[in-house]
């Protein structure tokens, strides 16, 4: 794949890509020993809104989770990105500081990689269906789901798998408007309504 190099946009995710197109731009766009969140958003395209909702939150469900204030970072980057497709923007905007942090190279390739194998299930699994769902009001409600995920997770920081639980709500959420797919949202609904029980139980005694 011709990768334009670090910090250059690229065109933006087609809107029928699915989630493996997705984690390939990231493992493409990791070179050098750090990559940037800016290096992130060009190589997903800054008029990408989904793939930019879906990539912080295949990253908090993931082993990146456990550096420390990683899930504050992307619930700040869920937050800004689902509030601006409320607004209907026509590029994301994302404040310097948040595309100033940076993550190691290796580490996001080996989380790419690592996700590739379930991302090509799920995009198996996904077509069109329940459209309905998709479109307004439905679409601004799944909207605020991930708006008001990404708030809480900055104080969700310190309750193990919280902020796991919020995540998989906004990667479905995401998924569903990517593949539309309307079977994710109700998906997305149940983990969110089970959620309080399944924090309670994965609590440590």
């Amino acid at each position: 794949m011709n990768d334009p190099g670090p910090g250059r946009s690229r065109p933006d995710v087609p809107a029928d890509a699915g989630v493996t197109s997705v984690l390939d731009r990231i493992h493409d766009c990791a070179a050098g020993p750090e990559t940037r969140m800016r290096d992130v958003v060009a190589a997903l395209g800054k008029a990408s809104f989904i793939p930019n909702l879906m990539l912080p939150a295949l990253a908090i469900v993931s082993p990146l989770s456990g550096i420390p204030l990683f899930s504050s970072t992307c619930g700040i980057w869920i937050a800004l990105v689902s509030a601006q497709m409320m607004l209907q923007r026509d590029h994301i905007w994302l404040p310097d500081f948040l595309m100033r942090r940076s993550i190691s190279s290796k580490r996001l390739r080996s989380v790419a990689a690592q996700l590739r194998t379930p991302a090509g299930w799920v995009d198996g699994l996904s077509r069109r269906r329940l459209t309905v769902l998709l479109h307004p009001p439905f679409r601004w409600i799944a909207q605020l789901i991930c708006l008001i995920a990404g708030l809480c997770m900055p104080f969700l920081e310190l309750l193990p798998f919280a902020s796991s639980i919020l995540g998989t709500v906004v990667f479905l959420m995401s998924l569903a408007m990517l593949a539309h797919d309307g079977l994710f949202v109700l998906v997305a609904i149940m983990v969110l309504a089970a959620a309080p029980a399944l924090v309670f139980w994965l609590l440590p005694a």
